[in-house]
C-alpha cells in the first residue's frame, strides 16, 4: 500500500518521551535534555509529580490525563494538539509514563504523526514492569527459573476479544515465561481464574503498586491466593502483577518467617 502524502512540512519537531515508573533518578540522560529543550510538554496522569518537577517554568504544560478505568482525554484530540504545536514551530514533548512503546500507544502517535508529515523521535524509558521487579531484587528471567518474559495487558481495547489467558498460562509453563500483567487489578478474578487453569495453584506471584515511587507497596504470595492478597492487602492501581518461579525465593523466605 502507498503510504499517504505528507500534508505539510512541519517548521517544529515531536519526541514521544518516557518519563519511566515515576523515580526521576531513573530518567534517561536524552529523556532529561529532551524535556528540558520543550516549549509544550503535554503530560500524561501517570508521570510523577517529581519527574513534572523537572520541567522548565518557559515551557507550556498541557495535562492530558490516560488512566486506565478513568475519564481520559481522547486519543484523537492529543494528536490534534500535537500536529497544530509542531505546525506552530514548538519543540513538543508527549511526556508517557514508563515506555511510550509499552502499552503506552506511542505506536498509535507515530503513525498518525508520521501520515501528516511530522517526524518523530522517541526517547525510550524503563517500563513499570523492568522497575518493579527490580526493585524488589528479582530478574524477570533466570537460567533455572525462567526462559523468558512476556509483557501483557489486563485491560483490553474496549469492544475486543482480550487476551486468551488459558493459552498462555499454558504456553507459560511449558516454556518457563514470566507473566508481566499491566492494568490487571480491576480484571484481576478473571484473570487468576483463567491462568489457574494451566499454572499450579502454588505459582509465585508479585504484585507491585507504584514501582519506584516512595509510595512503593508490594505483596508476594501464590497465583490461588492473588485475588485474595489484593483484597486484603488493600493494593489498587497503578500496580504489576508478575506471575513466575522468579519470586520463588521471596516467597520461600516469606513462608519460614
Amino acid at each position: 500500500m502507498t503510504p499517504p502524502t505528507p500534508c505539510f512540512s512541519a517548521p517544529g519537531r515531536c519526541t514521544l518521551v518516557g518519563a519511566g515508573p515515576g523515580d526521576p533518578d531513573l530518567l534517561t540522560i536524552k529523556a532529561l535534555k529532551s524535556i528540558q529543550a520543550a516549549t509544550v510538554i503535554l503530560v500524561d496522569d501517570l508521570v510523577s509529580d517529581a519527574i513534572q518537577a523537572l520541567i522548565p517554568a518557559s515551557a507550556r504544560v498541557v495535562h492530558v490525563g490516560k488512566r486506565g478505568g478513568c475519564q481520559s482525554t481522547p486519543q484523537a484530540f492529543i494528536q490534534k494538539l500535537i500536529v497544530m504545536a509542531v505546525r506552530e514551530g514548538e519543540n513538543v514533548v508527549r511526556l508517557k509514563g514508563g515506555d511510550p512503546f509499552i502499552f503506552g500507544r506511542g505506536g498509535e502517535e507515530v503513525e498518525h504523526l508520521s501520515q501528516m508529515g511530522i517526524h518523530v523521535e522517541v526517547v525510550n524509558g524503563i517500563t513499570a514492569g523492568l522497575a518493579a521487579v527490580a526493585s524488589l531484587g528479582v530478574p524477570l528471567t533466570h537460567r533455572e527459573h525462567a526462559h523468558g518474559v512476556v509483557f501483557i495487558t489486563g485491560h483490553p481495547k474496549p469492544g475486543s476479544a482480550g487476551t486468551d489467558w488459558r493459552a498462555l498460562a499454558a504456553t507459560a509453563h511449558s516454556a518457563r515465561l514470566t507473566l508481566v500483567i499491566y492494568m490487571g487489578v480491576n480484571g484481576v478474578q478473571h484473570i487468576q481464574q483463567e491462568l489457574l487453569t494451566g499454572l499450579p495453584p502454588g505459582t509465585p506471584v508479585a504484585i507491585i503498586q507504584n514501582a519506584s515511587l516512595p509510595t512503593q507497596r508490594h505483596a508476594i504470595t501464590t497465583l490461588d491466593r492473588l485475588q485474595t492478597t489484593i483484597l486484603e492487602q488493600q493494593l489498587a492501581s497503578p500496580s504489576v502483577i508478575v506471575v513466575g518461579d522468579v519470586f520463588q525465593g521471596l516467597l520461600t523466605l516469606q513462608q519460614s518467617t
